[in-house]
C-alpha cells in the first residue's frame, strides 16, 4: 500500500455558473481500520477559497498550517487577500521545496476570482499543477470519481444543481473505494454566500 493511501480519502472539486463546490469524504484510517468518522479535509482560506489535502493526514495538517501562515503574511503586507491563482502557485512552490522528502499530499485548490469567474485545480505531491475548467479529483477514491464525474457533469449549473450533482458523484464513488467514505462534506461557494452541508452515507 502507498503511503498516500495509508488514511484513505476522496476530494472533489466542481465549477458551476459563477460558482464552485468542494467536497470531500469523512473518513480517517489506519489502513483499513477506521479511526474516526468526521475528519476535516476541507478548509477555508478566506471567503472565496478552500483548499481540500487528501493523502497522508499528518503531512496534510502540517502543510496547511504553512499555508496558513504565508496567506496571513500576505494579507499583512498587500492588505489584501490571495487570488486563487495565487495561491495555487503558492502551494506549488511549497511543495516543490520539498521534492526530495515530500508532503504526501494532493491538493485540491478551489476559489473564486475577483470578476465572480470560478477556480479549480489540484496537483501531485511535488506540485505539478494540473487545471480543469469542469471538475478535479483527488484522494484513493479519485477513479470512480473521474467516472462518475465525466457522467453527470454539465456546464453553467446553478448552485443547488451543482450541490445535487457534486454529492451523487461523492456518494457513489466512495461506495467503490474501501478506504474512503462514511458520509460527505461538501461546500458550495457563491459571490454572495457560502453553503456548507454534511452529507450521510453508508456507514460501513
Amino acid at each position: 500500500m502507498s503511503i498516500t493511501e495509508y488514511n484513505g480519502s476522496a476530494l472533489v472539486a466542481m465549477v458551476g455558473k459563477n460558482c464552485f463546490a468542494i467536497a470531500s469524504d469523512r473518513r480517517l484510517g489506519v489502513q483499513l481500520q477506521t479511526v474516526a468518522t468526521d475528519f476535516k479535509r476541507i478548509s477555508q482560506v478566506h471567503d472565496r477559497l478552500f483548499i481540500g489535502l487528501s493523502g497522508l493526514a499528518t503531512d496534510a495538517q502540517t502543510l496547511y498550517q504553512r499555508l496558513m501562515f504565508r496567506h496571513k503574511l500576505y494579507q499583512l503586507r498587500e492588505e489584501r487577500d490571495m487570488k486563487p491563482e495565487t495561491f495555487a502557485s503558492l502551494v506549488s512552490a511549497i511543495l516543490y521545496e520539498k521534492r526530495f522528502g515530500p508532503y504526501f499530499t494532493q491538493p485540491v485548490i478551489a476559489g473564486l476570482s475577483d470578476e465572480d469567474r470560478p477556480f479549480i485545480c489540484t496537483m501531485d505531491s511535488i506540485g505539478a499543477k494540473e487545471l480543469a475548467k469542469d471538475f478535479v479529483v483527488a484522494g484513493t477514491a479519485s477513479e470512480s470519481l473521474y467516472g462518475a464525474c465525466e457522467a453527470m457533469f454539465k456546464p453553467d449549473m446553478e448552485p443547488e444543481e451543482l450541490f445535487e450533482t457534486v454529492s451523487q458523484a461523492l456518494l457513489s464513488s466512495v461506495d467503490r473505494d474501501c478506504l474512503s467514505g462514511w458520509g460527505g462534506h461538501v461546500f458550495v461557494v457563491t459571490p454572495t454566500e457560502v453553503q456548507e452541508k454534511i452529507l450521510k452515507g453508508r456507514m460501513d
